[in-house]
């Protein structure tokens, strides 16, 4: 497909081929959205944001090489200034992708979630609904994030014990279950489990799984005690 061409809709806008723009679409300056993206109804396009940019793998990369289809916002996403939503990404209703922050090919946010500033979603990522990802987080290739999980802070995901050298293959990914949350810093190993509810204290070193509703603190992060039910998230949500 050709590249984004100027349009006289916004200033500085540049739109590809088959992009349609529904009238409440919010825009601004200096957005490029490229060819085929989907933008649902009352979406916010911030100054510098880019929307369904091609990825560029290394030539060494273990991702996916086949060219992903257009990225999509659902309706009232908001991607705000100097973010980059790479196509084949998918950004649920109402979902916030923040400021310099990336979505890479192929990974989906769920509706109501919101991915803070300046972090990043590798490939392949799935996030549930109402997940709240901090700052300066890196949520690693492959990660399945369950609803109503909170990642603080800073924290890093990680999906590859031997840092390159193994033979190809899918990322040994985490994954965080429903409504756990991970404290400011912390780093989740690959392949570990945080299970429903579960709480990681921060700066916690996580190289094994972690049961349902248990506290864990610490490098390597231990059990310290359970989740009390006042801190369910149902008790919390008063359900």
């Amino acid at each position: 497909m050709s590249a984004p061409r100027p349009s006289e809709l916004a200033p500085g806008l540049m739109l590809g081929d088959g992009v349609e723009l529904p009238a409440d679409t919010q825009l601004g300056a200096n957005v490029v959205i490229h060819a085929g993206t989907r933008i649902g109804a009352g979406c916010s396009i911030q100054d510098g944001a880019v929307i369904g940019k091609p990825p560029k793998l290394g030539a060494r990369s273990t991702a996916p090489a086949e060219a992903p289809p257009p990225a999509s916002l659902g309706d009232g996403a908001a991607v705000c200034a100097g973010a980059v939503v790479l196509a084949g990404a998918e950004i649920g209703a109402a979902a916030i992708v923040g400021d310099q922050a990336q979505v890479r090919e192929r990974a989906r946010v769920g509706a109501e979630s919101v991915i803070g500033r300046g972090s990043a979603v590798d490939n392949d990522v799935e996030i549930g609904p109402r997940v709240k990802v901090q700052s300066n987080c890196y949520i690693t290739a492959g990660t399945v994030v369950e609803a109503d999980v909170f990642v603080g802070p800073g924290v890093t995901l990680t999906n590859d014990d031997t840092m390159g050298r193994h033979e190809p293959g899918p990322p040994d990914a985490p994954t965080l279950r429903r409504a756990c949350r991970i404290g400011g810093g912390a780093v989740i190993c690959p392949g570990v489990e945080v299970g429903a509810e579960a709480f990681v204290g921060a700066g916690a070193v996580v190289t094994e799984d972690v049961p349902a509703r248990a506290v864990v603190v610490g490098v390597p992060a231990r059990v310290i005690r359970e989740v009390g039910d006042e801190d369910l998230l149902e008790r919390w949500r008063g359900a």
